[in-house]
Parts: structure tokens; C-alpha cells; sequence
């Protein structure tokens, strides 16, 4: 792929372009000062050289003090201005420019026979032409001095800035990354979007995302900025989605030249930093990496994250620690800047499915295959409390996959066992409140998400069913089939009535209303 250079000088230049457009002076000229880049641009040469050659100086002079010119362009100009005023006996004003401008005082300095000459024509009660220009003329100055002036200065196109900016957007648009209409907000770099959404559970397919015969996706995570999606699959691939048009997204170079983030095994997990700038990924043989997906450059690597399999990490707020789950029955804590592990949460008899922070990030909350909950203190390592969620209608007890935190009540999570309920409890283990489809069997849950404000709760059944409950109501208020085989796990993105689900028939799909 072509690259093109392009000079910071020029970058500034655009800037002062903006200030100068936008009457913004005293910025145009700090900015000049400052980059020592100047803008010298006029509207138009031929009107700028004109105004030069007929001496119209009061159009001439305010461009000029504009400009960022050479010391001996500019004491031709003023020496030529003062000349003018002195023939047409406007010697006040004539002493003032010579006695006050930083240009004149200069050639005082530098040059000051030719700086007296000039203060002893103005003293004279007459004007003499032929002392003043010698073997020259005005007109011939004034032409002179215009063709000096001129090669110092360019034209350029208005509004630079905002066209080269439409002009990416444009880009963008025609490349399916922005969608017809769409309100960018240009500061942030990413897409308006409407905060106050009413919340909907899906009814329609909006994409589906096919992977190869012989690869399925195992997670999928939307970015918390809302921009895009990421999944991980069973051959080692981490992919990100455009999902409005359910396709890669290739304005990540790497991807649009088939170069892609991965692991030698399969990866179970992804998870994303609060800025979107990270994510993180935990695979079969314990390994977890950390890339910036901007780039697609491997930012971390633990090779010996886990003895077994990852099955989920997510980062602290800070973005500075990441949590991890695995199989081999701990969850632990790493850090990013020593790139060791920090902490080990043990305990748990089977496979850890899940690992969250909490709301303020000073405890953990471990899911486990055997058939409880942990919460732990961050600090300490102290296993806080232990609780189970009440067994399946069938009898027995069921493992965990997940526990999801609350958006109504930081103290409350929703704990999804393999069962047909989905509980919502506090974190010392009492049931607040219970989602079930009634399903004695066939029906069991194996993945849930919540809808961003916690109206809506999804799970998905082994039955390949997305089972829609209402947090108002408390019932089960819609059931659609989604998948032909196993479900393997869903997501909610972050301010859209959005959801994914992924399966073993080698699919992601998008839902919406």
C-alpha cells in the first residue's frame, strides 16, 4: 500500500491557515513565533502584486504584518511607503512609521546613514523626486519591490483544514467505515451516537459472520467506545468487525493486508481495556497476550499465564492489571508494566469460568464449575464469601459460567448456572431475584449478557434459544431460536440495542429490534 510523507511545516501551515481564516490572531502569530513556520499566504498574487505597484498601501501593509518576510524586503517596502507619505506631505505619519516600526529601528541600528537620509527628507518643507529615487522612479520602485514581495508569498485554496477533513471522511464513508449519514464527532474520532436509546430486546438478523468449515468463534467482545467488535476462534484467529456492515474492519492496515493478531492455539477469551485501545486475549495452553489494536502490535505477552486453558480476562480500570480465569482452577492477577503475575486467587475445586472486578475494583468475583461463587478481597487474597446459586429444577448441582455485574446496584451480580434460571444475588450470596424459562430440561443456560442499563437480560440455551427476561417485569418476555448448533456465548454492545451470539456452526450473528 502506497504511503505518503507529509511535512510537519506543512501540517502547521494548515493550522495558521485556520487562524487566519478564523480571525484568530494573536494564535497565528504565537504559532508562527513559536514553530518559526510561517503561513505568508495571500488571497490572490496578481491583486497582492497589483496593490504593490499602484501604491495601494493601506490595502498592502495589514497582509503584510501578516506575513513573516526577509529584513531587507521589508525596509524596501517601508522606506518606499515613507517616500510616498513624504511626496504626498503626510509627514506625521511618515515619522511615525519610521520612528516606531520594529523594521525602521532596526536599520537605525544597522544602517544609519540610510535611516538619517530618510529623517532628513521628511524635515524638508519640500519633496524632491530626484533625491528621493535617484536614477530610479516610484513607478519603477513600486514594481520592484512588488516582484520582491511576490516571491515570497503563495496562494492557496481556502479552508484547507476543513476540506482535507471532509475529504477523510468521505474516504471513510465510501470505504463502509462510517455509514451513510452519520454524525462524526471529529474530536473524539468516532461516531455520534444516541445516548438515550430505549432499550429493546432483538427480533431480526441484522448479519451473519461465517468463519471456516473448520474454525468457530470462541468469544466476542464489543469495544466499551462502541466502534467495533472483536472475536477470537478456535484456529487461533482475533479478528475485529465492523459491525454495521459485518465485515472486517479494514481501515486496521494489518487486516486490510491479511496480517492478523493470533495465537499458536485456540483462543478462548478476549477482553478490552476501558479506552479501547487494548485488548487482551487468553488461549487453550494458558498463554495471555495484550495488543494494541490499533496496530496490531503484541504489547505483552505471559506465556505462563495459566497451567491450563484461559477462559477469561478482563482489565482493572486503570488498565494497568488484568484478571484472568482458567481451567486449571485459580484466577490471577498481572501486570501490564512488570509483565508478571502478581496474584493468585485459590480455592475453587473445579475450573474457574469467569473472573469480574468488582464495581470499585477492590474485590473479585470468581464463577467455577464447581458450582460457587468466591468473592475475594483485592489486597489481601482473603476468599471473603462463598455461595452457591440455588440448584436446577432437575436437582444437583450445576456449574457456573457466569457472573455479571449489576448496572441498577453495584453490591448485586447476576449469576448464570447451568441451569434454566438466572439468579440475581448479593455479593455475601442471598437471592434477590430469579429469572427462569420453566424449562425443566433441554433448556439449560450457557451464556448470559445484560442489556447496558440492566432493563434486559439474555441467555442463551443449549437448546440454541436466546431467552429474553425483563428486569421489570421479571418474566421471560420473548424466546427466539438463533443458532443450528451449540451456543457457545452472547454480548451487548455498549449503547446500542445490539447483541452477538456465536456458536459451533461456525457463526457470529448480529440481532437487533
Amino acid at each position: 500500500m502506497a504511503t505518503f510523507g507529509i511535512e510537519a511545516q506543512d501540517v502547521v501551515r494548515i493550522i495558521l491557515q485556520f487562524c487566519k481564516e478564523n480571525a484568530l490572531q494573536q494564535t497565528l502569530q504565537a504559532l508562527q513565533d513559536e514553530c518559526q513556520v510561517p503561513l505568508n499566504t495571500v488571497d490572490s498574487l496578481e491583486t497582492f502584486a497589483a496593490d504593490v505597484s499602484n501604491g495601494r498601501w493601506d490595502a498592502v501593509l495589514p497582509q503584510v504584518a501578516q506575513l513573516k518576510l526577509p529584513r531587507k524586503k521589508l525596509e524596501d517596502l517601508y522606506e518606499q511607503v515613507i517616500l510616498e507619505l513624504a511626496e504626498l506631505r503626510e509627514t506625521e505619519t511618515a515619522k511615525s512609521i519610521l520612528r516606531q516600526t520594529p523594521t525602521m529601528l532596526a536599520m537605525r541600528q544597522d544602517q544609519p546613514d540610510r535611516y538619517l537620509k530618510l529623517d532628513h527628507l521628511l524635515a524638508r518643507a519640500y519633496f524632491d523626486p530626484r533625491e528621493a529615487y535617484g536614477d530610479s522612479t516610484k513607478e519603477r520602485r513600486r514594481a520592484e519591490i512588488a516582484h520582491g514581495l511576490s516571491q515570497e508569498v503563495t496562494v492557496v485554496p481556502p479552508s484547507r483544514l476543513m476540506v482535507l477533513l471532509g475529504q477523510a471522511l468521505k474516504w471513510q464513508q465510501h470505504q463502509g467505515l462510517l455509514p451513510p449519514g452519520t454524525q462524526f464527532d471529529l474530536f473524539r474520532g468516532t461516531a455520534a451516537v444516541k445516548a438515550d436509546e430505549d432499550e429493546a430486546y432483538p427480533t431480526q438478523l441484522l448479519h451473519t459472520i461465517k468463519f471456516g468449515k473448520k474454525s468457530h468463534p470462541e468469544s466476542a467482545r464489543f469495544a466499551p467506545d462502541g466502534q467495533c467488535l472483536a472475536s477470537s476462534s478456535i484456529d487461533g484467529f482475533i479478528e475485529v468487525w465492523d459491525f454495521l456492515t459485518g465485515k472486517l474492519k479494514k481501515d486496521l492496515q494489518y487486516q486490510a493486508e491479511a496480517t492478523f493478531m493470533m495465537h499458536e492455539e485456540a483462543v478462548l477469551c478476549v477482553g478490552w481495556s476501558r479506552d479501547s485501545e487494548m485488548l487482551a486475549s487468553g488461549s487453550q495452553d494458558g498463554k495471555i497476550k495484550v495488543w494494541r489494536v490499533r496496530t496490531g502490535q503484541c504489547l505483552r505477552r505471559f506465556d505462563k499465564a495459566h497451567s491450563q486453558g484461559v477462559t477469561s480476562v478482563a482489565f482493572s480500570r486503570d488498565g494497568s492489571h488484568l484478571l484472568s480465569a482458567s481451567f486449571d482452577g485459580t484466577a490471577r492477577v498481572h501486570g501490564l508494566k512488570s509483565g508478571k503475575t502478581l496474584k493468585e486467587f485459590r480455592g475453587h475445586t473445579s475450573f474457574v469460568n469467569d473472573a469480574v472486578y468488582s464495581a470499585d475494583g477492590g474485590r473479585v468475583i470468581t464463577a467455577s464449575s464447581d458450582a460457587s461463587v468466591k468473592v475475594w478481597d483485592v489486597k489481601s487474597l482473603e476468599c471473603l464469601h462463598t455461595f452457591k446459586p440455588p440448584p436446577p429444577l432437575r436437582g444437583g448441582d450445576a456449574s457456573v459460567n457466569s457472573v455479571l455485574l449489576s448496572p441498577k446496584n453495584v453490591d448485586h451480580v447476576f449469576v448464570c448456572n447451568r441451569s434454566s434460571s438466572i439468579f440475581l444475588m448479593t455479593l455475601q450470596g442471598q437471592v434477590v431475584r430469579s429469572f427462569t424459562s420453566g424449562k425443566r430440561e433441554g433448556g439449560d443456560f450457557v451464556a448470559a449478557c445484560l442489556s447496558p442499563k440492566g432493563d434486559w437480560i439474555y441467555c442463551m440455551g443449549e437448546d440454541a434459544n436466546m431467552y429474553c427476561f425483563s428486569f421489570q417485569s421479571g418474566k421471560l418476555e420473548h424466546l427466539m431460536k438463533v443458532h443450528d448448533k451449540d451456543v457457545i456465548g452472547i454480548t451487548h454492545h455498549p449503547h446500542r440495542n445490539l447483541i452477538a451470539t456465536f456458536s459451533e456452526d461456525c457463526t457470529l450473528k448480529l440481532w437487533q429490534p
